[in-house]
């Protein structure tokens, strides 16, 4: 009999983007994860990566020569203050507005701001306001 054991964690394990322009990038999502509390890391294999995010040029090995492509990624935010911070640090390093922070209709209290990246992803900081942050986990047996 065969066993296969599955680690049950998060959603994702990790998101590469590959990006026209590293150097712009690398100094995009340094500024506005630092914001968020989530250091970038620099490697000397020539990319970069923060918690689940990798970021490499389309030079690098796992790229295969081909830019990811438009993106929309959301990054959770502490609170509002955090939004606003994430707003103003993605414009003053490459990032274009494409919502400024406010509520949404997504439901309430759900406080967002939205810019894109020197390559055109979407990437939005998102406070879900009180009592909405922490959901409860759920257990699936199989």
């Amino acid at each position: 009999m065969h066993t296969t054991q599955l680690h049950r964690g998060r959603l994702l394990d990790h998101i590469q983007l590959v990006v026209k322009d590293l150097a712009a990038a690398r100094d995009f999502y340094t500024a506005v994860l630092a914001v968020l509390e989530i250091p970038a890391v620099d490697t000397a294999d020539g990319y970069f990566w923060a918690a689940e995010l990798v970021v490499s040029p389309a030079e690098s090995p796992a790229a295969l020569g081909l830019l990811t492509g438009r993106h929309h990624l959301a990054f959770q935010a502490k609170d509002r203050a955090t939004v606003d911070a994430f707003h103003r640090a993605a414009l003053a390093h490459g990032g274009r507005d494409n919502g400024a922070p406010g509520e949404r209709a997504y439901h309430p209290g759900y406080y967002a701001a939205f810019v894109l990246d020197p390559d055109g992803n979407d990437i939005e900081a998102v406070y879900h306001g009180e009592g909405r942050r922490n959901v409860p986990s759920v257990t699936i047996d199989f």
